[in-house]
């Protein structure tokens, strides 16, 4: 038996993920050391599942079907730009969600709920924020850097795109970075 480190989360079109490079091309002028997020893996994560059983999957892709038959097709914007945990200590570099942050929480709380019944995932103690992450500031000096800049991007315009679907990634680390596939897709049917 093997074991998948996975995540369930929602892709951006390529209007959004181009004006993120965009973005990480103008934030890398600053000389920050930051491992940005690649252009094809972009996304906004719903629940990171961490190490699975394959055996797993199967109930998990189809709690995540049934989740996603009670949501209908929405718009997402991505706009204004953030940090975890401060943006004034920025470790994760993130695009925000705007429109489309409410039905994104809806189907958190209801794939988290499937999830938890069948005891295949672990409650946050965090709130779910819906984001794009961007990158990861490599340390605090180069985090200093970038927090002078974040200020100045409230008002980016990160495009939009329309959720039709929700998958279930399996994640690879790589030396150049996580590699995602695709372990199941289910329709936003509500």
């Amino acid at each position: 038996m093997g074991r998948v480190r996975s995540f369930i989360g929602v892709g951006v079109g390529a209007e959004v993920r181009r004006k993120a490079v965009a973005l990480q091309q103008q934030l890398a002028r600053t000389g920050a050391g930051v491992k940005w997020a690649a252009e094809d893996g972009m996304h906004v994560t719903l629940l990171f599942l961490g190490e699975l059983d394959d055996r797993d999957i199967l109930p998990v892709c189809r709690a995540v079907k049934a989740a996603a038959a009670t949501e209908p097709p929405f718009p997402l914007r991505v706009s204004g730009v953030g940090a975890f945990p401060t943006t004034r200590r920025p470790k994760v570099l993130w695009g925000g969600v705007t429109d489309g942050a409410e039905p994104l929480r809806r189907l958190y709380t209801a794939i988290e709920a499937k999830l938890l019944d069948l005891g295949l995932y672990v409650k946050e103690e965090r709130d779910y924020t819906p984001h794009l992450t961007l990158g990861r500031v490599k340390g605090e000096a180069d985090g200093f850097t970038l927090a002078s800049e974040l200020p100045k991007l409230l008002a980016w315009d990160g495009g939009r795109t329309t959720v039709d679907e929700v998958c279930v990634y399996s994640s690879e680390l790589r030396r150049g970075g996580p590699e995602y596939a695709v372990l199941g897709r289910a329709e936003l049917t509500g």
